[in-house]
């Protein structure tokens, strides 16, 4: 057991219920050593997460019924966690209205093609929400500072941006922007986690392995990005994500703080992040 575990731990009749549930003793025998109190946050996490979700398809009804559009972007180093966060948003959604987009490297055709024409085509229809597991920003950050991009395009990039979101908000679609910050030492740690995970380990791209030497440059182009892109119409949600679980209950706040539906449950909104 941990330090905190060797020593008395008081324990409510609460506690003890959710250890003694199917989740809570699966989680206990999942930790060496063994954390009653990580147990019991993690066990209670996935109960409030729930709840969340069931929040999250009311948003989804009004999105269908009211023929809403939704543009959801997560930027965020490698490893920060975007991907978790919006397999948790999307897990009990209905996939027929929702699309996750995560666009490779452009072929030959759309490197001819104006920047963001192939994200346009991914835009959402009435009565859809699109995530985007990285967007049109590869431009602002990754591109430049990898060389995937001149300095020429990099400034026509941000010359553009501003004006291109300014008309997708002004064609009634709703755009929030998450940008999930780990820090340099998380990232290793989670580096090294993947590495060693065979079921994971093929996510680690050659960008990836190069991601903590160029730290600083992608701290320079991160800055000068949210310093030119957080407008009142498109502003940046920075979501600290050193924590996952944390993370993700975050970013579900949002979105249910930002996109207006019906019977919106105000209560456990407004309890948000006491369990986590």
């Amino acid at each position: 057991m941990t330090e905190e575990n060797k020593a008395t731990i008081e324990l409510t009749d609460e506690d003890v219920k959710t250890l003694n549930s199917k989740s809570g003793l699966k989680r206990l025998i999942s930790y060496d050593p063994l954390d009653l109190k990580k147990t019991i946050r993690y066990v209670n996490y996935e109960k409030y997460l729930e709840k969340l979700q069931e929040e999250l398809i009311q948003v989804q009804n009004g999105v269908i019924n009211e023929n809403k559009k939704i543009v959801i972007i997560f930027e965020g180093r490698d490893a920060a966690g975007k991907g978790g966060a919006i397999r948790r948003i999307t897990e009990h959604l209905n996939p027929r209205h929702f699309n996750i987009v995560a666009l490779p490297k452009p072929d030959e055709v759309e490197k001819g093609q104006w920047y963001f024409q192939r994200y346009v085509n991914q835009l959402p229809k009435e009565g859809e929400i699109v995530f985007f597991d990285r967007s049109w920003y590869n431009r602002a950050v990754v591109e430049p500072v990898n060389g995937f991009c001149t300095e020429e395009e990099y400034q026509i990039f941000m010359e553009q941006v501003n004006p291109f979101e300014k008309m997708i908000t002004q064609s009634n679609i709703i755009l929030i922007k998450f940008y999930f910050s780990i820090s340099k030492e998380e990232q290793a740690k989670r580096f090294a986690e993947i590495k060693n995970d065979p079921l994971k380990k093929w996510k680690i791209t050659p960008v990836d392995e190069n991601a903590q030497a160029l730290w600083d440059e992608y701290t320079k182009y991160k800055k000068a990005m949210q310093k030119k892109t957080n407008t009142k119409y498109a502003p940046w949600k920075i979501i600290k994500a050193n924590k996952k679980t944390k993370a993700r209950i975050n970013a579900i706040e949002h979105i249910l703080s930002t996109v207006p539906y019906d019977n919106k449950n105000q209560e456990l909104i407004q309890n948000f992040g006491q369990i986590v």
